[in-house]
């Protein structure tokens, strides 16, 4: 699939204000990046680096004034390294170093305390992907998804107690509980082709077989156009922007996906 992807912000900037903004959709063996561009208006000195999970940030000072940032791309996704079925559990000693510490508890996701929830879940089914879609499924009868509650960031137990929350707060629920039972699982955030709302989305993934699978408890099992713009443990890890000072928000925001022809 051939899309076209763009996200836009503008701010009232009251005094010069650090920012990381990370919006540059990643290239790999999932989806092709044919065209991209970066535009922040008024023309400040910008650089770039990548994290420690690959992502690529944007970082400059903004001054006083009206601040306009947009992110455009056209992207070929590649759906088939997305099917997961049959894929089977890897034991922790099997598994490679960089994946590790997705294994771990982390600010959001705290996996050593789902152990219970999750086997009782996934009991009597084969380990690996079978667990997966059984959590999936599990999320998605049974925690609410809310897209206009998103003002404050919650943990997995908390979602878990509330049973309501965004695309973010279903996605962590589920790496905890995959945690739990030692599958490695990181948060993804990026944009969903025909997402409604549309605004930007999260979802996770999982290391079973021979890779990296998407699950997404707020859509319907193997729908197609997502793009990945970073990978991380949790929402901490894959804010789009952070500002540094007094508190800001966007004075708008604007997401588009769009289908394109090749």
């Amino acid at each position: 699939m051939w899309l076209s992807t763009s996200c836009t912000f503008k701010f009232d900037i009251s005094e010069p204000t650090p920012f990381l903004f990370m919006l540059r959709p990643r290239g790999d063996l999932i989806q092709h990046i044919t065209f991209e561009e970066f535009i922040i208006k008024p023309n400040i000195k910008v650089t770039q680096f990548q994290d420690i999970y690959g992502n690529f940030y944007q970082r400059f000072i903004a001054p006083p004034g009206k601040l306009k940032i947009k992110s455009n791309s056209k992207i070929k996704t590649n759906e088939n390294f997305n099917n997961a079925y049959g894929k089977e559990f890897i034991e922790v000693q099997s598994l490679p170093e960089n994946v590790l510490l997705y294994l771990l508890p982390s600010r959001y996701c705290e996996s050593d305390c789902f152990n219970q929830m999750a086997t009782e879940i996934t009991q009597g089914l084969p380990l690996g992907y079978e667990q997966v879609n059984a959590i999936t499924n599990w999320i998605r009868n049974n925690i609410s998804f809310e897209n206009n509650n998103s003002d404050t960031q919650v943990s997995a137990i908390e979602v878990n107690n509330r049973k309501y929350g965004v695309c973010r707060d279903l996605a962590h629920l589920g790496i905890a509980l995959c945690r739990s039972i030692s599958i490695p699982s990181r948060i993804v955030v990026g944009y969903l082709y025909n997402l409604e709302p549309m605004d930007l989305h999260a979802w996770f993934e999982v290391y079973i077989g021979d890779g990296w699978y998407r699950f997404d408890a707020t859509q319907e099992a193997n729908k197609e156009g997502y793009v990945v713009i970073a990978y991380g443990r949790d929402a901490a890890d894959v804010a789009v922007y952070n500002q540094y000072g007094a508190t800001l928000f966007p004075s708008s925001q604007k997401v588009k996906v769009k289908k394109i022809k090749e």
